[in-house]
């Protein structure tokens, strides 16, 4: 009796330990934070493969997954269906989802110009300004991305109506290349080292140019804030802790990016991200390096350009009240350790 009542006892025991285990593994599972990054081999991106790189994440004791989506029309719609905590991507959604009704903020803002280019193929010496562009294909990331948007405002402001030409989703690198290849678009706009890549064969020409803060005023008129971490205000409200930890991982990313060379940070990402060419990685990321703040802060003009340039073309803020203050955050970047 003796026995059975210790072997009971025992399996009792095993019992409570095997379920306080899957509980813990359960609680282990329900602390990743999963952020989907808007093509994390484009160095415009570069601070989210970074941070993972150098043991940010890890030592906040953050379990962090990044996923890879080409489109931030797509990234951010991931966010809203719940799939993923965060985005890196660019801030200009934070605008266009308020004016949806949807509440979404920059957390750490990484850059403080949009690193994109519009590139013109060389089969087309005919396009010499955006008010070229009607009838034309033009590639884009994604229809409702960043790129789409950036396009639609340069030919809004050259006298263009957004039906004289059409968006084409070709993503970045190879597929965008490919489709300037193939004539089936005939500019388009995209990012580091799909660039250079294009350039260095003489396949595109540079129409536009906002890879550097000069370049982007001349452009949009003021200071555009771009790249960064952007996630829905509901979530940064009810997990404070792991916000400011993200936080802490990208301020201290951007201060590395901003004190070592573009080779000493080329070194330290994926060999593949070179796309074969590890010396054009280098010298695009050294050209452009100065996109990126300091201190993962909100450019304090930047908003207002943004909202300037999207009420020019985008029927999701016009006409609207856009409460500024609420698209992005400094609290966490500020107390950032």
């Amino acid at each position: 009796m003796r026995s059975s009542r210790a072997l009971f006892h025992t399996a009792a025991l095993s019992l409570v330990m095997t379920a306080a285990s899957l509980g813990a593994t359960a609680a282990h599972a329900a602390e990743k934070i999963s952020i989907m990054v808007g093509g994390y081999e484009k160095q415009i991106y570069l601070p989210a493969k970074l941070a993972e790189s150098l043991g940010y994440f890890k030592d906040e004791g953050l379990d962090v997954e990044l996923l890879n989506e080409p489109a931030g029309v797509d990234a951010e719609n991931e966010m809203l269906a719940g799939a993923v905590q965060g985005v890196v991507g660019f801030y200009d959604h934070c605008i266009d989802l308020q004016g949806k009704g949807k509440f979404v903020e920059s957390v750490v803002q990484f850059s403080q110009a949009p690193g994109e280019v519009e590139l013109v193929s060389s089969k087309h010496p005919e396009i010499k300004s955006p008010a070229d562009f009607k009838g034309k294909s033009l590639g884009v990331t994604g229809l409702g991305s960043s790129t789409n948007f950036l396009t639609q405002y340069l030919a809004v402001k050259n006298g263009l109506k957004l039906g004289d030409f059409t968006s084409v989703p070709v993503g970045a690198g190879q597929t965008f290349i490919a489709a300037m290849q193939q004539d089936a678009i005939q500019a388009g706009m995209t990012t580091e080292p799909t660039i250079s890549r294009l350039l260095k064969t003489g396949e595109a020409k540079v129409l536009i140019d906002m890879r550097s803060m000069d370049g982007t005023k001349a452009v949009l008129g003021g200071t555009y804030p771009a790249a960064s971490l952007y996630m829905q205000t509901s979530w940064v409200d009810d997990h404070k802790e792991e916000t400011q930890k993200l936080a802490n991982a990208f301020v201290k990313t951007l201060h590395f990016i901003n004190t070592h060379s573009a080779a000493e940070i080329a070194d330290k990402m994926p060999k593949d991200f070179y796309v074969g060419d590890k010396e054009g990685y280098v010298k695009a990321l050294e050209n452009g390096k100065a996109m990126f703040t300091a201190d993962g802060v909100m450019p304090e003009d930047g908003p207002k350009t943004v909202l300037a340039v999207l009420s020019e073309f985008s029927k999701n803020v016009q006409g609207k009240t856009i409460d500024l203050s609420k698209t992005y955050t400094t609290a966490f970047v500020k107390n950032a350790k």
